[in-house]
């Protein structure tokens, strides 16, 4: 004897049974109605803290610009750090986006097969999106890969700070005693003076500069060349 069948056999002794399914036209849409309600919360739940790590890195952002240009003796390398930290948070804003998806696609398939039908009809309406449900809500699964996450939260928030921050490194390079008051700015007058003032510790400013215009490749083509098809599905009104 198998566990189930042992499971079984014990919920038939206690007299437990398994709760009963809808039988009136009525208790189904009280179900599907508790069940939009439900996911609507988890998609609000996951939309929240992708809010919130956006804003994280939009702090962080704020926070080195204002170390890094505030006084002249700051390192470049700051802005940098600042670089690799809004990449963490970005891969990690991707992950959440990705299971924020999952639930609004459930919302977005009830909301489109089932209450526009309600109050628009159309002549040949979807049969089949019930069963595909039922399918994710038995085995659910991710509808977008990471990449394709990162990619839309790159055009939609991110791609803007990474630019700022680009800006703000090459303005610290070329002008390396940013000063207050009535003191004239003393900036970099050759290229090779830029190419000085891009080193970190042992790398070589040729190094920086390279990697620098690597990652900036990568990102634009993360952010422009990697289709989408989010606005089909969702409309004008999507994350």
């Amino acid at each position: 004897m198998n566990e189930a069948q042992k499971q079984q056999q014990g919920d038939v002794a206690t007299g437990w049974s398994a709760p009963p399914f809808p039988a009136t036209s009525a208790e189904y849409i009280t179900v599907l109605a508790h069940y939009h309600r439900a996911e609507m919360g988890r998609m609000a739940g996951w939309r929240d803290r992708i809010d919130r790590t956006t804003n994280w890195a939009i702090t962080g952002v704020a926070a080195m610009l204002s170390l890094s240009l505030s006084t002249p003796t700051s390192h470049h390398g700051v802005l940098l750090f600042a670089m690799v930290l809004v990449q963490l948070l970005l891969l990690i804003e991707a992950r959440r986006y990705r299971f924020f998806d999952v639930y609004r696609g459930r919302v977005r398939r009830l909301e489109k097969h089932y209450f526009a039908q309600i109050l628009a009809p159309l002549p040949n309406p979807d049969s089949g999106w019930a069963r595909l449900l039922g399918q994710d809500l038995r085995r659910p699964q991710f509808m977008i890969s990471i990449r394709a996450a990162m990619s839309r939260r790159l055009r939609r928030n991110y791609l803007w700070m990474f630019l700022i921050l680009l800006l703000a490194w090459v303005l610290k390079i070329s002008t390396p005693k940013l000063q207050d008051g009535e003191v004239a700015p003393d900036g970099a007058h050759s290229l090779q003076e830029i190419v000085a003032n891009a080193a970190f510790g042992p790398i070589p400013g040729w190094t920086i500069l390279l990697l620098v215009v690597a990652f900036y490749c990568w990102l634009a083509y993360a952010a422009l060349l990697i289709g989408d098809p989010d606005e089909k599905e969702h409309g004008e009104v999507h994350v």
